[in-house]
């Protein structure tokens, strides 16, 4: 759903300018309750992951393809706070190195795809971790699930508003709300099975299941039980942050270096919407894409893993240093 330059007016285009940095502001300021020196490096990998699974677009209709936002993958893994930096910088790289997305856009882009993702996001799991009594993964397969057409719907209204085409609103919003709605079942798979995992080997480094998971009962020789809460488990029993993130690290680098290369070539959902509603011309070209590194390395001719593999790595350093100045120096038990 990446919006390229053209399809926004100048107002428009400077107006979410403007919230995306208010935002972010506001986000850099709310992390610090989010992040602290160990939780620091978590936020980087994170957001090299999403950079990472969006380059594989899969396929969801005839002619159709999407690929994950990850705005509610990086609100459950990091806080709300920290997924919006995450978001952010995910949408900077790509912007600016890749030509994938534009950049009078970039507002645009962060508002919808970072902002209103990881609000959306963050309230549903909210919610339906409170109904289901904590159940981490649904909550975060149907966080993810209604993300998605919430921001498409976000960008329909906004288009309606400030676009450069003139639009039937309803029917551009059933196009968004319908293609983005299978889009999202998607997301909602990546997120809960991403979640599911880490849940598995570091419940302590997701943020949101803090106090919501089960506590650790260890047994001993003579029957006797110790219990061990997640928020209270000691860091030897947590085990050290290095190993998990070396994996994370190993997990996204294949991702975006071997796996991408199967990616779907087809458009993805606001590029098949824009050409069958006729708003495509709008799409005015990219001032960075003729750089060797845009549309992932097709214009330089660069194999899709390698770009992938330079730009885990631009996001990784970005986002790492982001979340690390950020962080507060105070202990967070997790």
């Amino acid at each position: 759903m990446h919006v390229p330059d053209g399809f926004f007016n100048a107002a428009t285009s400077i107006s979410a300018g403007v919230v995306a940095a208010a935002g972010v502001a506001v986000c850099l300021r709310g992390a610090r309750r989010e992040l602290d020196d160990r939780t620091a490096p978590m936020a980087g990998l994170v957001a090299a992951f999403i950079f990472a699974v969006q380059m594989l677009n899969f396929p969801v209709a005839a002619g159709t393809s999407g690929h994950l936002l990850g705005g509610a993958l990086a609100a459950i893994l990091a806080g709300p706070y920290t997924g919006v930096l995450c978001m952010a910088v995910v949408l900077l790289v790509q912007g600016v190195f890749f030509a994938d997305g534009g950049l009078t856009a970039l507002g645009i882009n962060v508002t919808i795809m970072g902002i209103v993702t990881v609000l959306v996001g963050w309230g549903v799991f909210r919610l339906v971790t409170m109904m289901t009594r904590g159940k981490v993964v649904i909550a975060a397969f149907l966080a993810a699930l209604i993300s998605v057409p919430a921001a498409a719907l976000v960008f329909t209204l906004l288009f309606w508003i400030g676009g450069t085409a003139p639009i039937e609103v309803g029917t551009v919003a059933a196009a968004m709300g319908g293609v983005h709605l299978l889009i999202g079942i998607g997301e909602g798979l990546i997120t809960a099975v991403t979640v599911g995992a880490v849940l598995a080997v570091r419940p302590d480094l997701v943020y949101g299941a803090r106090g919501l998971t089960k506590p650790l009962e260890l047994r001993g020789a003579g029957g006797t039980t110790t219990t061990v809460g997640t928020q209270e488990r000691p860091a030897a029993a947590r085990g050290t942050l290095k190993p998990f993130l070396l994996g994370g690290v190993g997990v996204t680098l294949l991702l975006a270096g071997i796996v991408s290369f199967f990616a779907s070539s087809s458009p993805d959902g606001l590029e098949a919407v824009a050409e069958n509603k006729g708003f495509i011309d709008q799409a005015a070209d990219h001032l960075f894409g003729g750089w060797a590194l845009a549309d992932y390395g097709e214009v330089g001719g660069i194999p899709v893993g390698v770009a992938g593999i330079i730009g885990v790595g631009l996001v990784l350093l970005i986002a790492g240093v982001v979340a690390w100045l950020a962080r507060s120096r105070n202990k967070i038990k997790v």
